[in-house]
């Protein structure tokens, strides 16, 4: 009896097992094939031989221009920013036990936001210099939410709380600032505000993939920890975790992702927000999301970018399309945690 037992239970593991290593290909392959559309749409669609001829470096009229010069980067930016976004997220969510603890609702984004703002419409600085002070700002966010939430013992609730009243006092400061703004400079904080890949450069580029290259490993890492916290403080405790330092290194790991990715492409509706469930319901139980989705990020990133460049006669940010789908979403969810007693 006990035998069969343990059989079923590793049987269960495999199953699951498949099930991951599955989702997670399917996710990848589709990622893959949306990098490509990237590269091979546009004004004018170029034939694969000649985008991969671009991307070797041989010089060809018009391609070359458009490949390495604006799509390439562009693809590259949505690739890396969506995976930030979507593992950010869902490391909120798991390490809070809540699907409103992602940081676009607790004020994360938004502190990177208000300071990126102020640097377009009052200092009126260059783009690297707006860049820095949107990670800054991020970073500066996070520590005041979680010091001003860090009473013991730890509340999830009471960060949610502190992380939302950030956010409406954000807010606020970034529409004072759009409304005693000159009218020559509200266009770009706009759309930085959007969130949209049009315009990125290859040299905005490395910061961002250095981040998510050095973070994703230590948080993949950090995955059983992970896990453990969402038994509950207690629990993780008697388990042998140490929850403070582990949620300290995940924290900054996540944020720095999330900052950095803002500072490229600004804050993209709902990545964050929803790659996390949609990677749960795929994936289902048992195994970390983490890798899921930030894969899902990606593909709600790039795929969001596609249908705004060619979907509707008039061409609208990535921000825009993920903002429509999301929307809806958080509707849902807060009425479904409405019936549930969760609010």
């Amino acid at each position: 009896m006990i035998k069969s037992s343990v059989e079923l239970i590793m049987a269960g593991r495999r199953q699951r097992r498949r099930r991951w290593i599955l989702v997670t290909g399917l996710l990848a392959l589709l990622a893959c094939i949306l990098c490509c559309a990237m590269l091979l749409l546009g004004n004018t669609i170029y034939p694969v031989t000649e985008v991969i001829r671009a991307l070797s470096g041989e010089q060809i009229p018009g391609a070359s221009f458009a490949v390495n010069t604006i799509r390439l980067p562009r693809m590259l930016a949505g690739l890396f920013a969506g995976f930030a976004f979507g593992l950010a997220g869902s490391i909120f969510q798991t390490m809070l036990r809540n699907p409103l603890a992602n940081p676009n609702v607790i004020g994360i984004t938004t502190g990177s936001s208000a300071a990126a703002v102020f640097c377009i419409i009052v200092l009126q600085t260059i783009e690297s210099v707006v860049s820095l002070a949107s990670v800054m700002a991020g970073l500066a966010t996070v520590m005041i939410i979680y010091l001003l939430s860090s009473r013991k013992p730890f509340s999830i609730g009471r960060l949610i709380l502190v992380g939302i009243g950030i956010q409406a006092m954000l807010d606020a400061a970034i529409s004072y600032l759009l409304l005693i703004g000159a009218q020559q400079d509200i266009p770009a904080a706009l759309r930085w505000l959007s969130g949209s890949l049009n315009g990125s450069q290859m040299h905005e580029l490395p910061p961002l993939m250095i981040t998510v290259l050095i973070c994703t490993p230590i948080i993949i890492v950090l995955g059983k920890q992970l896990s453990l916290l969402e038994l509950g403080e207690q629990a993780a405790t008697s388990l042998g975790v140490r929850t403070n330092t582990v949620r300290v290194i995940l924290i900054l790991s996540s944020v720095c992702m999330l900052a950095v990715a803002t500072s490229v492409t600004g804050p993209i509706a709902f990545v964050a927000f929803l790659s996390g469930p949609i990677a749960k319901r795929l994936v289902g139980s048992g195994f970390s999301n983490a890798l899921p989705a930030g894969l899902v990020g990606v593909n709600l990133v790039l795929g969001g970018d596609l249908i705004g460049q060619f979907a509707f006669e008039t061409r609208f940010p990535v921000g825009v399309i993920t903002g429509i789908v999301g929307a809806p979403y958080l509707i849902f969810l807060l009425i479904r945690m409405n019936r549930k007693g969760s609010l």
